[in-house]
């Protein structure tokens, strides 16, 4: 077997609340909770497990997620019809914009317990695009 990324844990303020706002963002599902865990599964099989913990042992992460074309206009879309803050920009000094890298797009929201989210149309580097 190769490796592969299986899952991570996402410290949340309300588990429940932070699963379901990626879910419906992304157009995802939420899973079964497991013990504390709330799960959401990318198409790739990559679990975010949610745990609800203090809000003051919340360190920001990043998460970035490659999507076609089509999920990023849904996403998008879903941002501006619940009036989720977006940026063009991961330090946030772009509001209201989504940027152009790497011949792509892109945008970065923050989740209900303040992690850094991006969604992003063309790979960084020399990763595949979903859907191609």
């Amino acid at each position: 077997m190769s490796v592969q990324f299986n899952h991570t844990i996402v410290h949340a303020r309300d588990n429940r609340e932070s699963a379901e706002f990626l879910a419906r963002i992304l157009g995802l599902e939420v899973g079964t909770a497991w013990g504390p865990f709330v799960p959401v599964t990318t198409d790739n099989g990559v679990t975010l497990d949610f745990a609800s913990v203090p809000g003051e042992a919340i360190v920001l992460q990043h998460y970035a997620f490659l999507v076609p074309d089509e999920v990023f206009d849904a996403a998008f879309a879903r941002l501006l019809a619940e009036g989720v803050d977006h940026f063009a920009d991961p330090g946030m000094q772009r509001p209201g914009e989504i940027n152009h890298h790497h011949g792509g797009r892109g945008v970065y929201f923050l989740d209900p317990a303040g992690h850094g989210m991006e969604l992003i149309t063309r790979p960084y580097g020399s990763h595949p695009v979903p859907g191609e």
